[in-house]
């Protein structure tokens, strides 16, 4: 199974023609220029691709997007708010390194060098960005910040972290 990043959601539905406003978390402004396709999820695990059509810069966080097959305002306002998803090739061509979603798919590591395992998703918040990640089977955030972040190894794809006393007793 191919592996895919969550990038935003459909936020709203724009025109009479069926464009769907697309906000986004890749941290740069972008056209989506060479993209083919998104995915929707349809049910848990199964992503739906939509092919684009057409797509244009709103601003740095949001973009104007035409999908093939959806020509009414009806049609777009039933796919509001699906979370959007991008195949994990055109996730690495889409985001900007520097943004925090480009974390996704990196390995926690602790700094007494236990791997928590790998990112799911990426949560923004004002002073901290929290990482979502499968600890024994349950979903357990993990906030990253100034005092908590040790290094970011992109090469090997590894975030290393000193976490609280406690934290990840909450989660076992």
């Amino acid at each position: 199974m191919s592996e895919y990043f969550k990038i935003g959601k459909l936020a709203a539905s724009f025109g009479l023609k069926g464009e769907l406003v697309l906000q986004h978390s890749l941290g740069k402004k972008t056209a989506l220029k060479g993209l083919e396709t998104i995915f929707l999820e349809e049910g848990k695990d199964n992503f739906m691709p939509y092919f684009i059509s057409a797509a244009s810069v709103k601003n740095d966080k949001e973009v104007y997007i035409k999908l093939e097959g959806i020509d009414s305002k009806e049609a777009a306002r039933k796919l509001t708010p699906k979370e959007v998803w991008l195949a994990a090739a055109d996730f690495t061509s889409f985001a900007a390194t520097s943004s925090p979603i480009a974390l996704l798919g990196f390995h926690l590591i602790t700094d007494n060098a236990e791997d928590l395992g790998a990112i799911i998703e990426v949560i923004e918040q004002p002073h901290q960005i929290l990482c979502a990640i499968l600890l024994e089977g349950k979903e357990a955030l993990i906030p990253i910040h100034q005092e908590s972040l040790d290094k970011i190894d992109r090469k090997n794809r590894k975030v290393y972290v000193s976490l609280p006393d406690g934290l990840l007793d909450i989660y076992r």
